[in-house]
């Protein structure tokens, strides 16, 4: 009986010591980490466990202790973009083995529904050229990482994912925008691209601010994000999809989300920035790149003819705000039918310019659309003028039937656009209803019904706007 009494209690004393070394669930074979940098690795241990952490890539090693609560974190050097390699996390009675890692360019992208939808589009809603995508996707050098849709109450330290080789089956059920973004700087850059996805469908903003973010906006608005889906109540989705990938060290984000905040588009900018900020101070990765989509137009009925344009306001104010943020513009892919414009790799593509030109300072790229600059009246004419369009502003020799001109009245009519020979960057509109013009808008509705939208010469699209605020 001794005996057996003994070999139970060294056999506890074993197990208690056996280590149990766990990586974060972001960390995984098949990864991508950050190029030319320091990358945080983090997971736990038994308490007060002394860990060694050697990188394959430059044969070197790390030693980091747990603390009382068992957590560890530490950071490696990682060196050009290249690969495979593994990374080997040993205690004195364990060992972990990440293998085939690439070093590259890292960029989370997150969102609602136009963010999420995948390549393969969704149920009578199309990707237009998923299936040439699909079958072009293979590329080993392209590492995507979709996060299970998880919205908590309290922060998580946990995701549920994986990393996966691009591929027709991995690609299909990806983010288009997120996979078309990565193979346009993966074929730009010639190095290993990695996708985090962490996007969920019909959210608000609110939903993706932690709780510190959304303290200074009053209690009725956030009291209004309290409905009856989990995604759309405040810091539920930062909780569960942004949390647990906080330390993971990445070049930039993209961001595709707002159209459930129509109802409260006064807030928008206020909200994205504030949001901005609270993430990259969260993610402690500086004043990273933050790349947003404007909502495209679509028709959200006659009783609400407005609220999208008001919001593609407020994204377009939000970017006056934000350093280091760009914004792509999308009025001329809406579609009346569809609030999920099927065009996504035009989509990436202007994200891709914006992140070739500022990020990796590709010279010579236009990648900012024309805006609204100013108005000048003279008798009935108005002569509008824009910036970012030193070469002028083009409609492709389409008509242009989403002007309206208001008098005095505030009551909005119809307007005639020209063209300007004398000064290829305005335009003028006039209306024979509106002998003394004081206010115009472009475009400043749900759906605007044109023929056709101005451009700049190198094809980026004129964003709604007004001249008033009525």
């Amino acid at each position: 009986m001794k005996r057996i009494i003994f070999i139970l209690i060294i056999s506890s004393v074993y197990f208690s010591l056996k280590s149990e070394i766990k990586i974060s669930s972001v960390l995984r074979s098949n990864m991508v980490l950050q190029r030319n940098t320091d990358v945080n690795i983090w997971g736990s241990a038994n308490p007060n466990e002394k860990l060694t952490i050697t990188t394959s890539w430059n044969k070197t090693k790390v030693f980091v202790q747990a603390d009382n609560s068992g957590k560890w974190e530490t950071k490696v050097k990682t060196t050009e973009a290249g690969g495979p390699y593994n990374i080997v996390v040993k205690a004195a009675k364990d060992k972990v083995l990440l293998e085939n890692i690439l070093l590259g360019e890292v960029w989370v992208c997150s969102g609602q529904s136009n963010m999420e939808m995948p390549v393969e589009g969704y149920a009578y809603q199309p990707v237009i050229g998923s299936n040439e995508a699909l079958m072009h996707a293979q590329n080993s050098n392209i590492r995507l990482f979709t996060i299970k849709k998880a919205p908590s109450t309290v922060p998580l330290d946990t995701c549920i994912g994986s990393w996966r080789e691009a591929n027709a089956e991995s690609v299909r059920k990806f983010s288009a925008v997120g996979y078309f973004y990565a193979k346009i700087l993966q074929q730009q850059l010639g190095v290993p691209i990695g996708m985090i996805c962490s996007s969920y469908g019909g959210s608000r903003i609110e939903a993706w601010m932690s709780p510190e973010a959304l303290a200074k906006f009053p209690v009725p608005l956030k009291s209004s994000s309290q409905a009856s889906t989990e995604q759309n109540r405040p810091s539920r989705l930062f909780n569960g999809m942004i949390y647990p990938i906080l330390n993971y060290t990445f070049k930039g984000v993209i961001w595709y989300q707002g159209e459930s905040n129509r109802v409260n588009h006064p807030y928008y900018a206020d909200l994205l920035t504030s949001m901005v900020f609270d993430w990259r101070t969260g993610f402690k990765n500086g004043d990273f790149p933050f790349y947003y989509v404007q909502i495209a137009p679509f028709s959200y009925g006659k009783s609400d003819e407005l609220s999208s344009a008001f919001l593609r306001e407020q994204q377009m104010k939000a970017l006056s705000m934000i350093p280091n943020a760009g914004m792509v513009t999308t009025i001329d892919i809406g579609t009346e039918q569809w609030n999920h414009p099927p065009e996504k790799q035009k989509v990436a593509e202007r994200l891709s310019y914006w992140a070739m030109a500022e990020t990796y300072n590709m010279k010579g790229l236009d990648y900012k659309s024309p805006v609204f600059k100013s108005i000048k009246v003279k008798d009935s004419i108005v002569i509008i003028a824009f910036e970012n369009a030193d070469l002028g502003i083009t409609s492709y020799n389409k008509s242009v039937d989403c002007f309206e001109i208001a008098g005095a009245d505030s009551v909005f009519y119809p307007a005639k656009m020209t063209l300007l020979n004398s000064d290829l960057r305005n335009v003028q509109i006039h209306s024979s209803v509106v002998k003394n013009p004081v206010a115009i808008r472009y475009g400043f509705r749900n759906f605007p019904r044109t023929e056709g939208y101005l451009f700049g010469i190198t094809g980026l699209p004129v964003s709604s706007f007004r001249s008033d605020y009525w």
